[in-house]
């Protein structure tokens, strides 16, 4: 379990798997789970912290998205809705609009249309919901397009 740790946090239903997975029996799996939570080796609020944070800098998740992987880690759903509900709704969007800008780059001899439904469906994929995810697709390629227009040159007027 130790050498688990040191790779990354672990939530304890991963450590319980691993343990079953290595065929120790129960009594002894849950008496050494019970340690490692009382000596903070093993603790999910901290692990879903910490793994919030980490899935949002690095994959730009949003709350749906990061509590249905805390959830297939075997957070407590009551642990899972307290570190969602913690997450700042501007920092989330802010990640919604570096993903979408960073994408737009690549769609820009792109159909406006055909823009607008691969990002609102790359925003989907991320966890991010409808209405969020086209106001922010519908201003950022508004924006791009405003860029677009000042960079070609229209200054002759």
């Amino acid at each position: 379990m130790l050498d688990r740790l040191a790779e990354r946090p672990r939530s304890r239903a991963e450590l319980a798997a691993q343990l079953k997975r290595r065929h120790v029996p129960d009594a002894i799996a849950e008496r050494m789970l019970d340690r490692f939570e009382e000596v903070g080796l093993v603790d999910d609020e901290e692990f879903a912290q910490l793994w919030v944070r980490s899935r949002q800098q690095t994959r730009g998740l949003a709350g749906r998205a990061l509590a249905l992987e805390l959830r297939r880690k075997g957070v407590d759903d009551e642990i899972v809705r307290d570190t969602i509900d913690a997450i700042d709704p501007e920092s989330e969007e802010e990640a919604a609009r570096a993903l979408v800008r960073k994408k737009l780059r690549s769609l820009r001899n792109v159909d406006e249309q055909v823009k607008v439904r691969r990002l609102v469906g790359a925003l989907g994929r991320k966890g991010y919901g409808p209405g969020l995810a086209f106001r922010i697709v519908r201003e950022e390629v508004g924006a791009d397009a405003d860029a677009d227009a000042f960079t070609a040159g229209d200054w002759d007027d």
